[in-house]
């Protein structure tokens, strides 16, 4: 009989080939799409000054009213045709519960942001080999958004002309959406498709799912984007299209990371050389 190798679970991760982290010091490129250890500071740097960047972007892409309540009137009818349009008794039956559509506009104003800096700060402590690739993703699906934005300008349910929907923020007086009350003039309105709140939550709950070692854990990334696509229909801030259209973009940028890195984040190796030199203070995964 031959020798037989076995491999404990530690060592299963280095058994794994990866195409483009095994080929170091062939140039510039290509020393450029091997993982490698995340600097903290840079990384805020970038996240900062990406997301402000993004901000003056897609706020920056002109207010097309007429076009944008065109368009919603058209996804109105599609949905009507294909038997989904039920985002309106969604809208109804959910405001009728004070307590609940008042958590929901929170959760949409809030949760959109805590989790997915959330998800950053645990892979940059515990996947330190996949945070790269994984924060690839993310900036991928966010850039081509705002093509999205510009190529078709789309207004929220809650805007339509003639509509029956319910604008939860403005009724209940909660801080829910930038595109409501005080805050109308800091965002732009009719940039509802792709929904990035879709696109950010799937994000976040397949990062989850692929990488946590606690069961429960995986399964609270799944049910997270679930819980973000009734919020962000019952508050009247998106069609269950837009939902699509975030998933598209999402899509788009596993498809970037995947060339770009030669596997998906969560196939590539989960800890990099020097990834072990980390502070005292830095507390380690257990």
């Amino acid at each position: 009989m031959g020798d037989v190798t076995v491999r404990t679970p530690e060592r299963q991760e280095e058994g794994v080939p990866h195409p483009v982290t095994e080929e170091t010091g062939q140039g510039p490129l290509r020393r450029l799409r091997v993982p490698r250890r995340p600097r903290l500071w840079f990384e805020i740097l970038l996240i900062a000054i990406s997301y402000w960047t993004y901000s003056l972007i897609r706020n920056a892409v002109p207010e097309q009213r007429g076009q944008a309540l065109r368009n919603a009137d058209w996804i109105w009818r599609l949905e009507q045709q294909l038997g989904i349009a039920v985002e309106e008794s969604v809208n109804h039956a959910v405001n009728s519960v004070t307590w609940l559509v008042v958590g929901m506009n929170y959760y949409y104003a809030t949760l959109h942001f805590v989790v997915t800096l959330g998800v950053l700060v645990w892979l940059y402590r515990s996947h330190p080999g996949r945070y790269a690739a994984t924060r690839l993703v993310l900036f991928a699906t966010t850039g081509v958004a705002l093509v999205g934005y510009y190529l078709y300008p789309l207004a929220p349910p809650r805007l339509m002309n003639g509509g029956h929907f319910i604008d939860t923020v403005m009724v209940h007086e909660t801080w829910g959406s930038m595109a409501s009350g005080d805050l109308k003039n800091m965002s732009n309105q009719y940039a509802a498709m792709p929904s990035m709140h879709i696109g950010w939550s799937v994000w976040c709950g397949l990062t989850i799912f692929a990488l946590a070692s606690v069961p429960w854990v995986r399964v609270l990334g799944l049910v997270y984007p679930v819980l973000t696509l009734v919020v962000i229909v019952a508050t009247a801030n998106h069609f269950w299209l837009d939902a699509v259209g975030g998933m598209l973009c999402l899509g788009f940028g596993y498809g970037v990371a995947f060339v770009w890195y030669g596997a998906l984040p969560h196939a590539l190796p989960r800890t990099v050389p020097g990834a072990e030199r980390r502070r005292a203070w830095w507390p380690s995964r257990a």
